[in-house]
């Protein structure tokens, strides 16, 4: 069974990238997959970086220069140990003296780009929607922990320390040991036993979570509402799965845990937008790109979206204005990348979308801070 293996940047390695500065970055990004054996892929980052090389000529790179990008991209596509774990898009930063990959989670384009900073809105897109969960499949009976990615097969999670069970976990005489005075009423000792049962399970699981990856539990009542007191686990998504877990199959969890998570981006999405709606009645949100990277500059963008797929080609001064200026295919970069990356060093929240996402459906819209 494929497992995606991803390295999900932390906001310290994505500040690392937005602040470097090289007369020569690259940035690429190709389609893998993780039941591949590596070869389509390999060719593909050969082409993309046969790419990339066209345009550092025409752009007057110097040979050296030239050589350390190739031979550092030549280098990458002969490790065949790397091409043998990837996820669903790889996404590479070069200069002629460093090389930084990440496998993500999401399915991304190609895409070369050459300036002297790194194109950074499809790395975002893996920060803004997380494409994998981990699920909680809780019983009484059983418990198991479950990988959910999309298109393939959910992977079970090892766990050390996990109780198999609330039997063996707590010991049917465990509550009355305890409390030898207390007289329990109707259901009270074994819901109290569950409680016991459920702060062992979220004890196992906080070595395993990632803050990073929503975790979303399937389990019936009571013991449903009895984890989620005791959970200490901010990455607990509040709508989980009901029914028992153990008469559905890992695959079929998984499935209805992908719907969990959609549903969850969508919310997310949806709030954002009704939260531009109604600061733009306020005066507290923009749509205009101009607008929007004066805003940035100064630091009072709370959340901006972004479109991932399209680049406004120009760029901005130190005081957040915009000179547009017509497409270079030997070297570009982005307007919008610029703003995204103002705001996220700012302390801001970046939304990398589609364009049908963004309000008012332009290149970028943000919500203020405050009023100006």
């Amino acid at each position: 069974m494929a497992i995606l293996h991803t390295d999900i940047p932390t906001r310290a390695q994505v500040d690392a990238l937005l602040t470097a500065r090289e007369p020569i970055s690259v940035s690429l990004y190709l389609p893998t997959s993780p039941a591949s054996g590596g070869d389509a892929e390999r060719i593909e980052l050969k082409n993309l970086a046969g790419q990339a090389t066209d345009q550092l000529r025409r752009a007057g790179a110097a040979k050296e220069d030239l050589a350390g990008i190739t031979g550092q991209l030549a280098d990458l596509a002969e490790d065949e140990e790397f091409w043998r774990f990837q996820a669903r898009s790889l996404a590479l930063f070069a200069t002629p003296t460093s090389l930084t990959t990440f496998r993500l989670p999401n399915r991304l384009n190609a895409v070369v780009e050459v300036s002297d900073r790194f194109h950074l809105k499809p790395l975002l897109r893996s920060i803004t929607f997380p494409q994998t969960a981990l699920l909680l499949a809780l019983a009484q009976n059983s418990v198991r922990l479950l990988e959910v990615v999309p298109e393939m097969d959910p992977v079970v999670v090892d766990v050390p320390g996990m109780p198999a069970d609330v039997e063996s976990s707590v010991g049917k005489e465990s509550v009355t040991d305890r409390l030898p005075r207390r007289r329990f009423q109707g259901g009270e000792g074994p819901k109290l036993r569950m409680g016991q049962f459920s702060r062992q399970v979220d004890r196992a699981l906080r070595p395993v979570l990632r803050g990073d990856v929503p975790l979303v539990l399937a389990a019936t009542e009571p013991l449903a509402s009895i984890f989620r007191s005791v959970s200490t686990a901010s990455e607990l998504a509040d709508v989980g799965l009901t029914g028992n877990p153990e008469e559905s199959s890992d695959r079929e969890l998984a499935s209805a845990a992908r719907e969990v998570l959609d549903d969850l981006h969508a919310d997310r999405l949806r709030e954002l937008r009704e939260l531009h709606e109604l600061r733009t009645g306020q005066g507290r949100a923009v749509t205009d790109i101009a607008d929007v990277a004066r805003h940035a500059t100064m630091g009072a963008v709370d959340t901006v979206f972004v479109d991932i797929d399209n680049a406004v080609p120009g760029f901005i001064d130190e005081a957040g204005a915009v000179t547009f200026e017509q497409a270079d295919d030997a070297v570009s970069y982005g307007v919008v990348d610029e703003i995204a990356r103002r705001v996220w060093l700012t302390g801001g929240r970046v939304m990398a979308v589609r364009r049908e996402d963004i309000p008012g459906g332009g290149a970028t819209a943000a919500i203020l801070r405050y009023a100006p």
